[in-house]
């Protein structure tokens, strides 16, 4: 059974991204999928990487990278950490749900990436990075809203194209440790379209979702 992960930021239980979230997760399941939702506002999850992150007493002054490998190789990653990097690690699709924000991710989601992408277990120290990364052969993508139109995004448009707007989590984060990424699916100003588009969005979202296999890539 293919393993699934959504790490979900959005402090809104009945948000539109949350109905995305959702319904990836159903359709993911009826594809067969073993799904684990990380919905990091319900866990309480804490944005910050620093000395909580690592069981053992970190030396003085703390690197933080050189902290995490201290933490992987001696199995003092703290708990909370473990956890999500158990899950992780154990997944075979891995998808950011979120609201942009900033033209970037929430910062409770790019504080897990900096939690949980620990050195020496996701990247670099002997584990690799893009083509020989640890992640290679496995998926990513993103799945999120914007509060700007479709139409405010492309080459053209005043918040640019979306890939580029994108390309430091794409490329920086899930590419960096040899995720094949696939194209976002993405919900456009939902607090400004009708019941009907709403719903037609979701339908999207569910055809994605079940045909992951045939979906274009934008990395891999």
């Amino acid at each position: 059974m293919p393993r699934a992960l959504i790490v979900h930021a959005h402090p809104e239980a009945a948000s539109f991204c949350t109905a995305q979230m959702q319904e990836a997760a159903r359709t993911l399941e009826a594809r067969g999928y073993d799904v684990q939702i990380s919905d990091l506002y319900r866990m309480g999850w804490q944005a910050a990487l620093d000395r909580h992150d690592m069981t053992h007493a970190p030396a003085d002054p703390f690197k933080p990278q050189a902290e995490q490998f201290r933490a992987v190789q001696g199995g003092t990653v703290a708990p909370d950490v473990a956890a999500e990097l158990e899950k992780l690690l154990a997944a075979d699709l891995l998808v950011f749900s979120f609201p942009l924000w900033w033209f970037s991710l929430p910062a409770l989601l790019k504080g897990w990436v900096d939690r949980v992408f620990a050195m020496g277990a996701v990247y670099g120290a002997g584990v690799g990075t893009y083509d020989r990364g640890r992640f290679l052969g496995r998926r990513a993508l993103l799945l999120f809203t914007t509060g700007g139109p479709e139409g405010a995004y492309g080459p053209q448009a005043n918040n640019g194209d979306l890939n580029t707007v994108l390309f430091h989590i794409q490329n920086g984060m899930l590419r960096f440790v040899g995720y094949t990424v696939l194209a976002p699916v993405v919900g456009h100003s939902p607090v400004r379209i009708s019941a009907d588009e709403r719903a037609a969005q979701l339908g999207r979202v569910r055809e994605a979702f079940s045909t992951l296999d045939e979906r274009a890539t934008v990395f891999g």
